[in-house]
């Protein structure tokens, strides 16, 4: 497992994507443009974050289909699709579209349970079948059987001009490969690593002992997240983690922007003190600072030294050109210094 000699070796970042609900298109060419950066600054990733009926993106398999054809190197992910408001046979079909046009860049990520504010929002999404929709891990397994190439229908054949398939189409080989579980919890994590999924670890994990008490550990929390998935995958210690911290590099930022970085994580540390509410959700406190400091920190993180991936995230309701110095400063000098090297060229 990668130590603090090791070096880092994919680096990515994650965008929510926001935008004025009078002007969508400009944030939503925002994050395009981000994504672009990433390419340029050299990234290995860049994932987009889900939101529905809010100023985020709703639909990033259409916003990273958009991205596949402004770049041509840097994966391109999911972190996470809701599977309770999708049908997984179309999201199939869809991934599998927008694989196919990136050239095999896909990383889907995709997470499961009822959508929020499922009792609001049944009547809408789904006003006759609510009661009935599974929103169990079977969902996602309907997903994988349906990517990974398992039959959809007992029929195939020509039918007059027209011919069917039995299976999703297009069919992209290695898309099932790159399919992940956004888990914060031991038993997300098992059941990832059972079924052969990648596995996506972010700023939040259940504090689910209670022994752990208000004394509970983030970093420990998490590590015990990552070995349990890999306890349980057919790869092992090789199966794919990804970690996504937010971190922030102030080492070209104004004093305008650090003090709003500073400010920003000041305000969200009260939530990293003590588990919060029934689920007890656990969060990690946002790392920011000059990029030596960073990487110290990460260095003693024990879940970080687990994992030779990351996405890290941007903060929510930056500006752009906070987003364009904190990607910039995380290639130019924090990758750097946790041994990563882009991937230019």
């Amino acid at each position: 497992m990668p130590v603090e000699s090791e070096p880092l070796r994919k680096l990515g970042f994650l965008t929510i994507g926001l935008f004025d609900g009078d002007d969508p298109r400009r944030g939503h060419e925002s994050t395009l443009e981000i994504i672009e950066l990433g390419e340029r600054l050299g990234f290995d990733s860049a994932w987009v974050r889900h939101r529905h009926l809010q100023y985020g993106i709703s639909s990033p398999v259409a916003v990273l289909a958009a991205a596949t054809q402004r770049t041509s190197r840097i994966e391109l992910g999911t972190a996470v699709i809701p599977l309770g408001w999708e049908n997984p046979l179309r999201l199939a079909e869809d991934l599998a579209t927008v694989d196919i046009l990136s050239g095999g860049r896909l990383n889907p990520g995709v997470s499961v349970g009822p959508p929020t504010h499922f009792e609001q929002v049944a009547p809408a999404l789904y006003p006759d079948t609510a009661k009935a929709e599974d929103f169990s891990y079977a969902r996602v397994r309907r997903l994988l059987d349906f990517v990974r190439g398992e039959p959809a229908t007992d029929f195939s054949g020509v039918e007059g001009i027209e011919v069917f398939s039995d299976r999703v189409q297009p069919h992209s080989p290695g898309l099932g490969g790159r399919l992940w579980y956004g888990g914060a919890s031991l038993r997300s994590a098992r059941w990832a690593g059972e079924n052969g999924m990648n596995f996506l670890t972010s700023s939040v994990v259940k504090a689910e002992e209670p022994a752990a008490g208000d004394a509970a550990d983030f970093a420990e929390i998490q590590l015990s997240h990552i070995r349990t998935f890999r306890a349980h995958h057919p790869d092992g210690g090789r199966a794919r983690v990804s970690q996504g911290l937010v971190v922030i590099p102030t080492d070209s930022a104004t004093p305008e922007q650090r003090a709003k970085y500073e400010a920003y994580a000041r305000a969200r540390l009260p939530r990293t003190t003590a588990p919060q509410g029934p689920a007890r959700m656990l969060f990690s406190p946002d790392l920011v600072g000059p990029s030596p400091d960073l990487a110290a920190r990460l260095h003693a993180h024990a879940a970080f030294r687990e994992v030779d991936e990351v996405a890290f995230a941007l903060p929510f309701t930056f500006d752009h050109a906070d987003y364009v110095q904190i990607l910039t400063d995380l290639a130019t000098h924090l990758g750097p210094a946790l041994g990563w090297h882009p991937a230019i060229g």
